[in-house]
């Protein structure tokens, strides 16, 4: 698992291809995306998200944090066909001026989850939104098996817990400790502990910020993990998924499109 992260270009042909396959086709049933669509995906990181929106000649923007991470974007993409429809910036959203721009389309894949304040985020992310815009998500929620993204150790052996960053604070880092994990990894590990997202305080959020739900599903079986693991995506039993928390413990992946 480790070695997958590490490796940036399998890691960013594996995003492209899921949202090819699955992110793609969620948002077709909603919005019609033509090379006249705005796209724009915050926390992109390599970018791969955006690759499929790039290759049907969409207008894109990637913003991350990582400058390192946005010059390998660059790299990836600077003999594609469309390049002169993307637009790569590293800052902190936060900096960019709401009036800055408009979009169709917003997509956060696996990001949510690491942002402190997502109650904040979310009321100022509202402002590049379009009026009739569509903001697609897609996080795990916290409680889930590997909720705490501890998949990304670098013991084996501990990689492969499932459950274990649902113990108090004390207790997960002290097992992080003696299994050998670096100071910054588990530093990081901590910091998505803080982060770390349910599916009723996500909604809540949506609300309290006068979002619009238009669509939602439940994976029992993550999307991602075709890709990954080549297991086949599962959607959430619909009664597991009508029973509120005990429904976090057991699902993997939460896609959803929202709106103003």
């Amino acid at each position: 698992m480790q070695k997958r992260h590490k490796n940036k270009q399998q890691y960013f042909l594996e995003q492209a291809e899921t949202t090819q396959k699955f992110v793609v086709p969620f948002l077709s049933d909603l919005v019609e995306i033509t090379k006249d669509t705005t796209v724009l995906e915050i926390g992109c990181a390599e970018a791969g998200n955006l690759k499929p929106f790039v290759d049907l000649g969409c207008k894109v923007t990637g913003i991350d944090l990582a400058c390192n991470r946005i010059e390998l974007a660059k790299e990836f993409y600077k003999e594609h066909k469309n390049r002169d429809n993307i637009e790569f910036i590293c800052q902190d959203i936060y900096k960019i001026e709401p009036t800055w721009k408009k979009f169709d389309i917003i997509i956060m894949r696996d990001v949510i989850e690491h942002i402190p304040d997502q109650a904040k985020f979310m009321g100022f992310v509202k402002n590049f939104l379009s009026e009739k815009g569509k903001f697609y998500l897609g996080f795990p929620p916290w409680q889930n098996p590997f909720g705490g993204h501890q998949q990304i150790c670098d013991n084996r052996l501990l990689s492969k817990f499932a459950y274990i960053h649902l113990f108090p604070r004390p207790v997960y880092k002290a097992i992080l400790k003696a299994f050998g994990e670096s100071e910054v990894k588990i530093n990081g590990l901590m910091e998505i502990k803080e982060t770390g997202i349910s599916i009723e305080r996500f909604e809540r959020i949506l609300k309290e910020e006068n979002y619009k739900i238009d669509k939602r599903e439940f994976y029992f079986l993550n999307p991602n993990y075709q890709t990954k693991f080549g297991l086949k995506p599962r959607k959430q039993l619909k009664l597991i998924a009508s029973i509120p928390w005990f429904r976090n413990f057991f699902t993997t992946a939460m896609y959803y499109i929202v709106s103003k």
